[in-house]
């Protein structure tokens, strides 16, 4: 089979790799993929918010799927465009993305079909959204409707904090229209942990769980960003959880989806918190988490792309995973989430063993990878616990100096003893 892969972050790059690796594929392009993937893939420079241009490529050169990464081009309609062209794309389409798309619909379908989340409020205006922080107290949590590369979320630990992100979403327009509405709920404490899953017509393939740091500095403090690390497994999640995550949230949206005349195919990603009423929700993705998958898909055993073929084509299949653990870390630019500066070089890479590096914002230059955006690479590595993985990788970090980057020291903290 021949691939084709769209996106250009540590995800895709994750992504291709598993692809690569697979005896059943005989080639794996990137649209537009970075510099750090041409080992593993032909990069094609076609946006991937380029849909004709990215059909007609397909259609050239006789791709069999279309793997698409990332949120933009989903909820844009991209697995629409290339149905419409005869085209196999692998993603929700433009309705289902919705579920990410859009908090507002996503909270209306968990309530109609009592799915269990945070009790929240949808508002377009100011003042009502203040007189529900006043009214509820602080800590609270406030996110933006729409997209927001994983930065729209701001709990906030005080009443005016919370006000000031409404301030920020709903006057300012920090998010564009992404923030025309904002979703206020309650504040849910507990373990959280990301359950991703496979859906196409119905079936339901779930991978195993991993957990992510959000926070930018250590200790999980400091802005949200798009996430600065990941693990898997995540021992301090208990198995019967996972099994009750699946039947109280993972079926019951799939099956709300069908009902609803929008059936799901693609990722679906539920980041999930454990309460003590149980796991809840947090939110639903349309795609693979960003740096989730880069820890999840290499604990798969089975060949990913007799998988994909297998789902696909709606044949039984039976996916294995490996037992060791993968633990990971964000090398982001300094000055990420907010004001990344681009440009500085990486140190050398190849004084590195034992890891595996995903390139996120990279670009190739004559002294060697430069920082080409906020998160730069993801460098990571197994080990039979998440203890020794952490041990692995950081060791391997630390022989490097990295002036002009930033990441945090202690990803994994919450699964050590």
């Amino acid at each position: 089979m021949k691939v084709l892969v769209i996106g250009r972050g540590g995800r895709e790059h994750a992504i291709v790799r598993q692809f690569a690796r697979s005896a059943s594929i005989e080639k794996v392009f990137a649209a537009p993929g970075n510099d750090g993937m041409r080992l593993e893939s032909e990069l094609v420079p076609i946006d991937e918010m380029d849909f004709p241009a990215l059909a007609e490529f397909a259609k050239e050169q006789k791709i069999d799927c279309t793997f698409i990464g990332p949120e933009q081009p989903l909820a844009a309609g991209i697995v629409d465009f290339f149905k419409s062209q005869g085209l196999r794309a692998f993603g929700p389409s433009k309705a289902a993305a919705q579920i990410e798309g859009s908090k507002t619909f996503a909270k209306e379908l968990m309530k109609k079909y009592q799915i269990p989340t945070a009790a929240s409020e949808t508002f377009s205006e100011i003042s009502p959204a203040i007189e529900f922080i006043r009214q509820k107290g602080a800590p609270i949590v406030v996110k933006a409707d729409g997209l927001a590369a994983g930065k729209g979320v701001v709990v906030a630990g005080s009443e005016e904090a919370a006000i000031a992100a409404v301030h920020d979403m709903l006057e300012d327009h920090k998010f564009g229209s992404s923030g025309s509405k904002v979703v206020i709920e309650e504040f849910l404490e507990g373990e959280e942990f990301s359950f991703m899953s496979f859906v196409y017509n119905g079936s339901i393939y779930p991978m195993v769980i991993s957990q992510d740091h959000k926070r930018a500095y250590d200790g999980d403090r400091g802005p949200n960003t798009g996430g600065m690390g990941a693990y898997s497994p995540v021992p301090q999640i208990s198995e019967s959880i996972v099994e009750e995550t699946f039947s109280k949230i993972v079926q019951p949206a799939v099956t709300a989806m069908a009902e609803e005349g929008i059936p799901f195919n693609g990722i679906l990603y539920a980041g999930v918190i454990v309460t003590k009423e149980g796991p809840k929700v947090i939110e639903f993705n349309a795609r693979f988490g960003d740096p989730e998958t880069q820890v999840v898909l290499p604990r798969m055993k089975s060949d990913f792309g007799d998988f994909m073929y297998a789902m696909l084509e709606g044949k039984s299949f039976e996916l294995e995973w490996q037992e060791q653990a993968v633990l990971g870390v964000v090398i982001a630019a300094e000055g990420y989430p907010e004001q990344p500066k681009k440009g500085k070089v990486l140190p050398n890479l190849a004084g590195l063993s034992g890891v595996d590096i995903f390139h996120s914002g990279t670009k190739a230059t004559s002294e060697g990878f430069a920082a080409n955006g906020g998160r730069v690479l993801f460098i990571s590595s197994e080990g039979d616990s998440v203890k020794a993985a952490q041990e692995k990788v950081y060791a391997q970090i630390n022989s490097l100096s990295w002036a002009g980057f930033m990441h945090r020291s202690d990803i994994g903290w919450r699964a050590m003893d």
